[in-house]
């Protein structure tokens, strides 16, 4: 078929598949991986050996090495030390509050996993936003995109760099040092920080108001108390076997008894009359109370927060992780109850708040959770994988003490490999030796910080790269590529990739963008004679500066429930900044990186 060899198309085939499939996310990406992954090897076109070279990537190893090591200063509380401190500090102005923000952020997300420096400032800012009259909506943008700047600063600051550096490496190439991105890096920050403060301010909106959790979740006509009459056949009975719970939409939020004190665990209790119980549903489902006898209506009142800080619990505002394992199951397969003694009572996702049939709705990343949460579990909830928590909680079992230790840990890990005593995939291995060892985590604790669906993911697209070149799919994309390109120079060739796989990573996960493009990048420059360094530069830098969409990158999913902001937001304001990026990087990384 013109002329194109079928294991070229079968590999085209695939990669269609791949980006479809990782569009639609119906299948979690990392299963959409190793279902590619298998295939390949399944059909021939790879050997076994080839197939799982991606588990034993350097890059992989590096980045699942990468997460542990920010989980051990997470543990810490290092970096809720500084978030405490940038508090105190930025109490001002927004403007002051913004730069503070933007620039801890980005120096933080330099070194260690920025969906980490992310999640620790998402409930401070909201907080602090609360102090200064500003919307958090302003401050979380900024955040976010900081992040991004500053990851693309070193070579450890995001995934994409290690992954490309490991393309590079086993092409033969040099690699890329620790702080080789950061002549590039920086000038994208610098940039960056003058669009947000001079454009961008204008156009992020004010999504987010300062109101309690129950006007933003808009609770006040889902929610009443009802008294339980003597005459009930609930009497007695334990609340989980009542029709209330059985037979209407309704959750029992909480049990009180006629003195106003809160009862146990309410699904071992047995009702007793004048228990008051705390109701929440949907108004035609609170409707069917009226006329029951059985129980009495208490008068509407205006909720507030604080009327759930009465009983045993606590409201809190809970984020689906990006990668979490509850993305695309229904709430009730999940049981929050079970696993961490919390009721969700709303559910804000897509910008909109919804509260009936909440035990039917597919959880999504970036879906913001109301929770009403045991007080001794809440802590649970902010450490768990799952979460990124909007509510500001003091975690009291930080390892405060192993601070210097962690610090000190990655500053050895950042130097060996800066200075090339050691290759970093062999620093970083020895830097999670050292925080287990040194108990700034357990062992467990290590095993739960990596972000399995990641390398998993790397797993699988790393071996699509192999395939490329094996096959020569690579070669041919980039022979359309220079045909159409060759004649304006090497330069047009690289502001083809750049614009390439800034487009793509706003669909697809910048980890799999850069696995795609890396090798028809080398393929590339090998076409036309020049360097790979520049374009490989490129693949990388716009694969990691996802400002557009909500989803091309972690941190703006993290963000994007929180904020309630609408994905029109991200397209106003991200947009420019990165036609902007794509114009600087065009001739900025040609000057730092000959062809």
């Amino acid at each position: 078929m013109f002329g194109i060899a079928p294991d070229i198309l079968f590999v085209y085939a695939l990669i269609l598949v791949a980006v479809v499939l990782f569009i639609n996310k119906r299948i979690s990406f990392d299963i959409t991986s190793l279902i590619l992954l298998a295939i390949l090897i399944v059909s021939g076109i790879l050997t076994p050996t080839e197939g799982l070279s991606g588990f034993s990537n350097p890059a992989t190893v590096t980045i699942a090495c990468m997460f542990i090591l920010s989980e051990g200063l997470r543990r810490t509380g290092a970096l809720d030390i500084v978030g405490d401190y940038f508090f105190k500090l930025s109490k001002l102005n927004y403007r002051l509050t913004m730069f503070i923000i933007m620039i801890i952020v980005g120096v933080i997300s330099a070194f260690i996993n920025n969906t980490a420096a992310v999640a620790i400032f998402i409930p401070v800012i909201i907080s602090l936003s609360k102090d200064i009259g500003e919307s958090a909506s302003k401050l979380l943008m900024p955040m976010s995109f900081a992040a991004m700047l500053g990851g693309v600063c070193t070579l450890i600051g995001t995934s994409t760099n290690l992954l490309v550096d490991s393309i590079a490496t086993d092409n033969d190439l040099a690699g890329f040092g620790m702080f080789d991105f950061a002549p590039v890096g920086m000038i994208f920050f610098v940039v960056g920080f003058i669009y947000l403060f001079t454009i961008g301010i204008k156009l992020i909106p004010e999504r987010r108001k300062d109101e309690s959790l129950t006007d933003t979740f808009e609770m006040q006509s889902y929610l009443t108390d009802v008294v339980l009459q003597p005459n009930s056949p609930f009497v007695g009975t334990p609340l989980k076997n009542t029709e209330l719970i059985q037979d209407l939409d309704l959750d029992i939020v909480e049990v009180f008894d006629e003195d106003g004190n809160s009862k146990p665990d309410r699904r071992t209790i047995n009702l007793e009359k004048k228990d008051v119980l705390r109701i929440r549903g949907s108004v035609k489902e609170l409707n069917k109370l009226l006329n029951r006898e059985d129980v009495l209506i208490k008068p509407n009142k205006n909720w507030d927060d604080k009327d759930f800080e009465i009983g045993n619990g606590q409201l809190v505002e809970a984020v689906i992780a990006p990668e979490s394992s509850f993305e695309g199951k229904k709430l009730k397969k999940v049981d929050l109850y079970q696993h961490y003694g919390a009721q969700v009572l709303a559910i804000r996702q897509k910008g909109k708040i919804q509260h009936d049939q909440l035990q039917d709705i597919r959880l999504q990343s970036g879906t913001s959770l109301l929770l009403y949460a045991k007080k001794e579990r809440v802590n649970e909830i902010k450490t768990a994988e799952e979460f990124v928590l909007a509510t500001e909680i003091k975690v009291p079992d930080f390892k405060k003490s192993k601070i210097p230790v962690a610090i000190a840990i990655i500053t050895g890990v950042v130097a060996f490999a800066a200075f090339g005593i050691l290759p970093i995939v062999a620093s970083a291995i020895c830097g999670v030796i050292l925080m287990v060892l040194t108990g700034c985590l357990s062992n467990e604790e290590a095993y739960q910080s990596i972000n399995w669906k990641v390398i998993f993911l790397l797993g699988g697209v790393l071996p699509l790269g192999v395939a490329m070149q094996k096959t020569g799919a690579a070669q041919l994309i980039v022979d359309i590529v220079v045909t159409q390109f060759e004649s304006l120079g090497p330069t047009a060739v690289l502001s083809a990739f750049f614009f390439l796989s800034m487009m793509l990573t706003n669909l697809i996960s910048n980890q799999a963008t850069a696995a795609l493009l890396g090798p028809i990048a080398i393929e590339a420059s090998s076409s036309i004679n020049v360097s790979a360094d520049p374009l490989l530069v490129a693949v990388t830098m716009a694969a990691s500066l996802s400002f557009m969409s909500p989803i091309g990158y972690q941190t703006n999913t993290m963000i994007f429930g929180p904020g309630q902001y609408k994905f029109i937001d991200f397209v106003k304001v991200g947009t420019p900044l990165n036609i902007l990026f794509w114009i600087i990087g065009t001739f900025a990384i040609p000057y730092f990186w000959p062809f």
